[in-house]
């Protein structure tokens, strides 16, 4: 469920190309494909398609314009992404919380057996 809906983001995070993007729009905000594509070596066609598949993941929206294409990101879908990493952040947290407990328990036991 939530596992699959936040693979498909990151999976389409994977590629650089497309988190460069992505970092470039929530720099530079909303941004045409062309003004896009002027920042790659790619072709244009080519970052169409890492265009696509930001899209499919929900990562950006796009708006037409006449022949524009507006590319902006989705915040619904970052804010998604970050209550994700921090639910696995606080999994995290609470394991190494656990055994710093079991580790002060052992502490304590091996100071009490030197007495």
């Amino acid at each position: 469920m939530l596992y699959n809906k936040n693979m498909d983001k990151f999976g389409a995070l994977s590629d650089p190309t497309r988190r460069k993007i992505i970092e470039m729009l929530a720099n530079q905000g909303p941004l045409t494909a062309t003004d896009i594509s002027k920042h790659f070596k790619v072709s244009p066609p080519a970052i169409s398609q890492h265009l696509k598949a930001l899209r499919e993941a929900n990562l950006v929206d796009v708006e037409k314009r006449a022949q524009q294409r507006i590319y902006r990101i989705n915040p619904d879908a970052v804010r998604e992404m970050e209550d994700w990493a921090r639910r696995i952040k606080q999994l995290w947290e609470q394991r190494f919380d656990a055994l710093d407990a079991l580790l002060q328990v052992e502490k304590s036991k091996l100071e009490n057996q030197g007495k």
